[in-house]
């Protein structure tokens, strides 16, 4: 039976109770120099605040707010003197049908620091007030636009540094995972309505409740909750990266691989074993993931104390890698430092990199050694396979590890074999399903965890012929946990702690 943890009563209120009455505003684009620059003002002043300093070329300032959703041309005039502050388009965008569901007003002007800072400081001495970090946001999840995974997915669009993030994080914008984790809470609610029922008209004329089947019920809800649960690193490995450290002895080639991996020359690359004396980090798309390779210095005994700082460097970085390229000389073979390196790596995370394969000597009538094309012919296969016998073998954990890759880092060949077999290992060797939710946030994952193993013990319970009242407690909590989620019942400070982490303006 899942351990019984007993569930917090925690004080929560709902987001349609929490309204707030100030107009705030803040510069929405990022910094420094641009095209164009976006102030936004949100709240019940921001139509008044603009009509006092809006400047329209035709007509008056009543134009301003007399229609919803127009671009207007005009210039941001000085508050005192009335000077022409900035040439710019003024937005008005009336309650309810804005992003934060208050009337918005858009100042687009000059995309310079100076022309920026300028019109926010007109709009807070006409009485607006400085926006704090998401604010914009945090106002459409309190007014009731947007969920607040909806609300965490804007921070991921914001935050994408690929193409498929970006898609993800769209798709979480549309609502997937609110929507599914409302359909589990209503079940959830269902089978709880049922046994309070039972618990309030116990001595009723009533049918005896079906155990067995709320039960399956229950379990049903579980297993799509332990189904979220596994798209968690998916989802961090889409917003944040793969972390991802090449490790090996020195001079097997690690900082040639980087190389060949980012097409192009970033690593220093020497015959000289050591050369690399500190850990250097590049991004990498592959497959649609985002790797964050750290090319780590050779693992030895350290010849100076700085190669010693570099080792220790590597062997952080290697703890903390989500995955990790063992990277060992094909030509010379595996040696006892070999052995030893991956002894202590984990197999679920590792690939195995057998590198400079163009230099395995050629039989008989091969070609001659360095031949471009030598890798083509058909005896390479049996020198491979040797090879990936030989590691597996001395390792002693055959079964674990999969066979290595044959790579070339200097004539490139086998790099997109190598590419392919980190997606796999990364999305587990399934296809990266961008229409299917995901839990993108650490918070998510936690309370998912929180709901899946209430939800466990309920099932245990109701299976075990426990107290209703036992299985309740459960159930609550399970839905107390979903709700959390799309912050249908929520701590405010939390609510605060969110909305924190986003960028001044949105």
């Amino acid at each position: 039976m899942v351990p019984r943890k007993t569930p917090a009563s925690e004080p929560h209120i709902e987001p349609s109770q929490m309204v707030t009455l100030e107009t705030i505003a803040a510069i929405s684009t990022a910094a420094g120099p641009g095209a164009i620059g976006i102030v936004r003002m949100s709240g019940p002043q921001a139509v008044p605040i603009a009509q006092e300093v809006f400047r329209p070329v035709r007509g008056g300032a009543d134009r301003v707010g007399a229609e919803s959703h127009r671009l207007l041309y005009g210039h941001i005039v000085g508050p005192v003197d009335g000077e022409n502050v900035d040439e710019v388009l003024l937005a008005v965008m009336q309650a309810p049908a804005t992003y934060t569901r208050e009337d918005v007003v858009e100042v687009h002007c000059h995309g310079g620091p100076a022309a920026q800072r300028a019109v926010l400081a007109i709009l807070l001495q006409k009485g607006a007030r400085p926006a704090e970090p998401g604010e914009f946001t945090k106002r459409a999840f309190l007014n009731g636009r947007i969920d607040l995974t909806q609300a965490e997915s804007v921070s991921s669009v914001i935050r994408a540094r690929t193409t498929t993030a970006l898609r993800a994080a769209v798709r979480q914008l549309e609502g997937g995972l609110g929507d599914r984790l409302r359909d589990l809470r209503r079940e959830l609610v269902s089978v709880l309505a049922e046994l309070e029922a039972g618990v309030d008209f116990s001595e009723e004329d009533i049918d005896d409740l079906d155990r067995e089947g709320l039960a399956s019920k229950v379990a049903q809800v579980c297993r799509q909750l332990e189904g979220l649960l596994a798209t968690a690193f998916t989802a961090r490995a889409l917003e944040e990266g793969v972390r991802t450290a090449i490790v090996g002895r020195p001079n097997v080639g690690k900082s040639s691989l980087l190389n060949a991996l980012l097409m192009r020359e970033r690593a220093i690359v020497s015959e000289i074993p050591g050369t690399t004396r500190d850990t250097i980090e590049e991004t990498l798309e592959c497959g649609g993931i985002l790797l964050r390779l750290v090319d780590t210095a050779g693992l030895r005994e350290g010849r100076d104390h700085i190669e010693v700082l570099g080792i220790e460097r590597s062997r952080a970085a290697l703890d903390s890698a989500d995955l990790v390229l063992a990277v060992f000389d094909a030509a010379e073979g595996l040696s006892d430092g070999d052995r030893s390196l991956l002894a202590g790596v984990d197999p679920g995370r590792a690939i195995l990199v057998a590198n400079k394969i163009d230099l395995l000597p050629a039989d008989g009538d091969g070609p001659a050694k360095g031949e471009d094309d030598w890798w083509k012919r058909g005896w390479l296969t049996r020198d491979i396979a040797l090879v990936g016998a030989n590691v597996l073998e001395g390792l002693g954990r055959v079964d674990q590890f999969s066979p290595p890759i044959p790579v070339s880092a200097t004539t490139g060949y086998g790099i997109d074999e190598l590419r392919d077999a980190v997606s796999r290992l990364v999305l587990e060797g399934q296809d990266l399903d961008l229409e299917e939710p995901l839990l993108a946030t650490e918070r998510q994952r936690h309370l998912t965890e929180e709901a899946h193993n209430h939800g466990q013990q309920a099932v245990c319970a109701l299976e075990e012929g426990l107290s209703d009242e036992l299985v309740s407690e459960d159930l609550r909590a399970a839905i107390v946990s979903l709700g959390a989620i799309t912050g249908e019942s929520i701590v405010p400070d939390l609510i605060d702690e969110i909305f924190a982490r986003f960028c001044i303006g949105k």
